[in-house]
């Protein structure tokens, strides 16, 4: 390869490299998910990135935009066609399924997964992201879908969020299936109205207008709708929890043709970000495309580029500390052995140290460690090693202290 046909640096469109600042937003997150769903009982579980493709076109499973446009699907070496997975909740139901007389129940899991659609990227939605997911199966009871609506609560409340800062919109798809019945929409319009309610955040009044016309369904429908038994209850419930962010929104339908009661959104009030941040809701039948005992689940799944997003907007990004505490500059080569027991000193103690090789200027060493963030720095020379004493410099002050050898591990471990 000649070098004018070197490769592109930049990553495949629509994925994203982390480098140690991504990847420490990247594992907050993740430290976050993790802690609150272990508050609130749930275990984790993994899977393979790796599916069956048949397993979401299989009905109910996927919509079928995302079967036929927005998967990752490929026929492997032996024929099979196996598919990227694009989201978690059907891998989980098979779990359950696969499992289902050996689990106990209610069964709380939650799970972390990459997931990949093929989408035009834009603000907020890219083609591959990681998603907390969170359900709960075996319970039919409206409470459980309390508690998922309360661990999302409980996670946006962890991230720094105050209740102004989020309202919970809780749709029913046991009222919406009710509704298409009054209106007598067959099951194709009635998908259509469903279509529509869903994209409706994303047109205009005249638009969504023109689209109830097109079915036939009167424009004063979904005005001063009062909620249903079934999300009235649980908004109760939730107040009940001292969630008072909880509204009934009949336009909160969900996707996915697998939901199939209460359904609820989490939306993002700053005006520079007002979007749905994610979402869930209760399904009852998706474990029967395994099994033909039905196991109830309601789950929500979080994405971690609309959270960012988020914490963006509000300043709530937590800002990089590198994990290396302590930078060793090494005068010259000659002493880079001492260096480098210095260095392993600090770590039997505790502290997280990085050594330089002595190879390039000290100024330059130094100008390192300050790129990675690293917050001292400690000058290893020959007259430091014969005295047994060594300044530590601070990084963010500038101020300097001169600690004898055995005095560093504590000093550090101190902070």
């Amino acid at each position: 390869m000649s070098k004018k046909e070197k490769l592109s640096v930049e990553p495949y469109k629509g994925v994203r490299d982390f480098f140690p600042e991504d990847q420490a937003l990247l594992t907050y997150l993740f430290e976050t998910y993790r802690r609150v769903a272990n508050r609130y009982g749930y275990v984790e579980y993994h899977a393979s990135i790796l599916e069956p493709s048949e397993l979401y076109k299989s009905k109910g499973a996927e919509n079928e935009e995302m079967v036929n446009e927005q998967t990752y699907s490929f026929t492997d070496r032996g024929g099979r066609e196996v598919t990227l997975r694009p989201e978690m909740t059907p891998t989980v139901a098979r779990l359950v399924a696969a499992r289902r007389r050996d689990l106990g129940f209610p069964l709380r899991l939650f799970s972390i997964p990459n997931v990949f659609r093929y989408e035009r990227p834009q603000r907020g939605r890219l083609r591959e992201h990681w998603q907390l997911n969170v359900d709960l199966f075996g319970s039919p009871s409206l409470s459980a879908d309390a508690e998922i609506i309360s661990v999302a609560h409980a996670l946006m409340k962890a991230f720094g969020a105050e209740e102004k800062d989020f309202q919970i919109r809780i749709g029913s798809r046991t009222f919406l299936n009710s509704l298409t019945g009054k209106l007598a929409l067959d099951a194709e319009n009635g998908k259509k109205l469903i279509n529509l309610l869903d994209r409706r955040g994303k047109m205009s009044g005249a638009e969504f207008a023109a689209g109830l016309k097109d079915l036939g369904v009167p424009e004063d429908t979904f005005v001063n709708i009062h909620a249903p038994g079934d999300a009235r209850e649980v908004i109760n419930l939730l107040n009940n929890l001292g969630i008072t962010n909880a509204v009934f929104d009949p336009s909160i339908v969900r996707g996915f043709d697998y939901y199939t009661g209460l359904v609820f959104e989490v939306f993002d009030t700053h005006p520079d970000n007002n979007r749905a941040l994610f979402g869930g809701g209760r399904y009852e039948n998706l474990t029967t495309l395994f099994d033909d005992e039905a196991v109830s689940g309601v789950g929500f799944g979080m994405g971690d580029v609309t959270m960012k997003d988020f914490l963006e907007v509000r300043g709530l990004l937590p800002t990089y500390e590198s994990p290396i505490t302590v930078y060793l500059a090494v005068a010259s080569e000659e002493v880079s052995p001492q260096a480098l027991a210095i260095a392993e000193e600090l770590r039997g103690e505790g502290v997280n140290a990085a050594v330089d090789f002595g190879d390039k200027k000290l100024a330059d060493q130094i100008k390192a460690a300050a790129k990675h963030s690293i917050p001292y720095l400690i000058v290893v020379g020959e007259d430091e090693i014969a005295a047994g004493q060594f300044t530590v410099r601070d990084l963010k002050t500038g101020t300097e202290e001169l600690l004898d050898r055995e005095a560093l591990p504590s000093f550090f471990t101190s902070k």
